[in-house]
């Protein structure tokens, strides 16, 4: 990672573009960097991703769920193969993200997109070098459990509360006991994050979460395939997976010389302050459980 006194890093020049000094023809001229001069990339741009807000990103390290005894969690990531990928943690690239995205497309095997004239492919030996992933597994997703055998959305949900003689009309994740609420973080914080109602389980969601807890190998390289495209084109939703992201713009050896950096910091980091933010205390005895129980045994 990169040192640097300010994390968001851009020369002099690159400024006074970005503070909105226009070109001759009124367009600013960063974008003959970023598009090449394709006026349909930069349209589409201007209308879906000039604003569009990047996912607040998250950090995950399998040592430090060993160090807190979350060995439970750390072996359901595990059988995963996601050891990798939740770690990523180098510089970002956040203009160069909304450039991917902008010209983002996918087929059946592979991801693609255009990048300052460099067209990008990311297939299953990118996945694997950058990731760790292979693309394999199961595949999964909402209406499409032919693969999970009994899956049940609702018995799953009971099966997961601290009290599940308590009913609920909405999946939420706030009557979760300690391990399922966990696994809910990280699902919908690292894993498909979405940027919307965090308090509220999707079919996603409980299909992933169900997956990890009985061991199923998920095709992770397709359901994050897939992911990237459903929020991209979507104003409502934030972008996610910018680290992944950033990491393909480097493998590709795009030039980010004159690009805004962000720097992966130790706030993104999931630590035991994200556990006592969603209301899991740690006990003496270290293991994690809900504030809730707490409540009631006093």
């Amino acid at each position: 990672m990169a040192s640097s006194s300010n994390p968001r890093k851009r020369t002099k020049r690159a400024m006074v573009k970005h503070a909105g000094s226009d070109s001759d023809n009124n367009e600013p001229d960063y974008f003959g960097r970023w598009f090449v001069g394709n006026q349909e990339s930069i349209e589409e741009y201007y209308k879906l991703y000039s604003r569009k807000i990047i996912f607040t990103l998250k950090v995950l390290s399998l040592e430090w769920l060993k160090e807190e005894r979350l060995d439970e969690v750390r072996d359901m990531l595990k059988f995963q193969k996601l050891d990798r990928f939740l770690k990523l943690t180098r510089n970002t690239y956040p203009d160069l993200v909304k450039v991917f995205f902008t010209n983002m497309w996918y087929d059946e095997e592979n991801l693609y997109s255009h990048v300052k004239g460099i067209d990008i492919a990311i297939n299953e030996e990118v996945w694997l070098s950058v990731t760790g992933l292979r693309n394999e597994g199961a595949t999964v997703s909402r209406g499409n459990t032919s693969e999970l055998g009994n899956f049940n959305k609702v018995q799953l949900y009971k099966s997961c509360l601290r009290n599940q003689e308590s009913a609920s009309r909405t999946f939420n994740v706030g009557g979760l006991a300690a391990t399922p609420r966990i696994l809910a973080y990280i699902v919908i914080w690292v894993l498909t994050p979405r940027g919307l109602n965090h308090a509220t389980l999707t079919e996603e969601d409980l299909i992933l979460m169900y997956c990890l807890m009985n061991k199923i190998k998920v095709n992770w390289v397709n359901l994050i395939r897939e992911h990237l495209c459903k929020v991209g084109k979507k104003l409502e939703y934030r972008i996610p997976y910018v680290i992944l992201l950033s990491q393909f713009i480097e493998y590709f050896d795009i030039d980010v010389e004159t690009e805004v950096v962000e720097e992966v910091k130790a706030l993104n980091q999931i630590t035991t302050t994200n556990l006592t933010k969603i209301r899991l205390k740690k006990m003496k005895n270290k293991k994690w459980i809900c504030k809730a129980i707490i409540i009631k045994l006093k």
